[in-house]
């Protein structure tokens, strides 16, 4: 097995987000360790299965790495308008995938692409073995923009070379944008900027990463920003961010001050915004926003991101949903709230606060209304969590394998 940097024992995952309510959304994440060695280490041979999967997989296509095989399909919104289908041929095309958003350290991905790019390609193979045919990816908006109005050549060509990665192994990208997730890599530029010049900075990044991929099929999606937020109330935040914990920032607002304007037209305008900046590149791929649940327009914490206001400006509308044991109902009454007249897909979900039992009983209800699901994969496969036989292992293993047995029936 490899070994990888070893970060805490469990990563818990609180937004207290001031929206100008007093109300908080607490949701754990659990986090990996790898068996003893060193932080960072890498395992001097790999897998030989992964070595002989990766090369049979090359030896199909017949290409050099930024060569790729160019016999995989596009996918796009299908003629009902709820689902999504791959072109020419118009099959139904389901996603059913993982988040791919830090390693079982808690490291994002450009903190060792450079490095341990081998690491990647292993788990690119280990998450197609396990059945996913989407991978989610979150890109940090500080190691692709060197300045406001400069992009970062080198990390352009990594992103490149994980389409051309996706493109081999058959997977699709949901490339979620803007990341600030670790503070200490935010630009000392980026926070003094005014609301107008932040959006131009972010317009950039998405200019840069759709001219980089318009030409693949592999990706599917670009989402605009993880779990943005319109502060409410009419007091200006100091602060772009929701507050942190254990060093990671999941909730961004995409403004200061509300002003005179209401939060679901400044949610839409941004959305417009970044949205224009994509297709001045790309006129193909989807374009999508990873919302919290709590974005519905009902008494209680909201984040400005009214469905309904904003899906006219979207291909989907993505929610990150965790069902929980005390509220068994509340995940589908919530997922409903989403159904808009757009494919619905679960962007983010977890057996977090709930049992497997009830996690599948989600997942069989969900299917009434959501197109797409996509969990959390963290680099460490079930044969490794299993050996490892910890509590947290437990709970990965346990998901994992649920993610295998239902695989066949959710992408039906």
């Amino acid at each position: 097995m490899r070994h990888r940097q070893t970060g805490a024992s469990a990563e818990t995952r609180r937004r207290h987000v001031n929206t100008g309510q007093t109300m908080s959304r607490t949701t754990q994440t659990p986090s990996l360790r790898t068996r003893p060695g060193r932080a960072g280490e890498r395992r001097a041979v790999p897998r030989l299965w992964v070595v002989w999967l990766f090369a049979l997989l090359v030896a199909a296509c017949g290409v050099r790495e930024q060569a790729p095989c160019g016999e995989m399909p596009w996918v796009r919104v299908a003629k009902d308008g709820r689902s999504f289908v791959l072109e020419p041929a118009g099959k139904t095309f389901v996603p059913w995938g993982f988040n791919y958003d830090h390693d079982d350290g808690g490291r994002l991905i450009e903190d060792y692409w450079d490095g341990e790019w081998q690491t990647i390609e292993e788990d690119f193979l280990e998450m197609r073995q396990l059945g996913a045919n989407v991978v989610r990816v979150h890109l940090q908006l500080g190691r692709f923009m060197e300045a406001p109005d400069r992009a970062n050549a080198c990390a352009l060509d990594r992103l490149g070379r994980l389409v051309a990665l996706a493109e081999r192994v058959n997977l699709y990208l949901d490339l979620t944008g803007l990341g600030c997730y670790h503070k200490q890599d935010v630009p000392p530029w980026y926070d003094p900027l005014t609301e107008s010049q932040r959006w131009e900075v972010q317009a950039r990044f998405w200019e840069a990463v759709s001219a980089r991929c318009a030409a693949s099929p592999a990706v599917f999606c670009y989402d605009l920003m993880n779990e943005p937020v319109v502060p409410g109330g009419g007091k200006k935040r100091d602060d772009w961010l929701g507050p942190d914990f254990a060093g990671k920032h999941f909730v961004q607002f995409i403004a200061l001050a509300l002003g005179e304007r209401e939060r679901p037209a400044v949610a839409r305008e941004w959305v417009r915004h970044l949205a224009a900046a994509i297709r001045r590149h790309d006129r193909r791929h989807m374009i999508t926003v990873g919302l919290v649940p709590w974005s519905l327009d009902r008494p209680g914490l909201s984040s400005g991101f009214v469905p309904e206001r904003i899906a006219d400006e979207l291909d989907f509308i993505s929610v990150h949903i965790y069902p929980e044991r005390e509220r068994p109902d509340e995940a589908m009454e919530t997922l409903r709230g989403f159904a808009v007249g757009k494919p619905v897909l679960v962007e983010e979900m977890f057996p977090l606060k709930c049992g497997l039992p009830q996690f599948e009983r989600f997942l069989d209800e969900s299917r009434q209304v959501a197109s797409g699901w996509i969990g959390f994969y963290w680099g460490k496969t079930p044969e490794e969590c299993r050996a490892a036989a910890t509590i947290r292992d437990a709970i990965v293993l346990g998901w994992l394998d649920l993610f295998q047995k239902k695989a066949d029936t959710m992408k039906r």
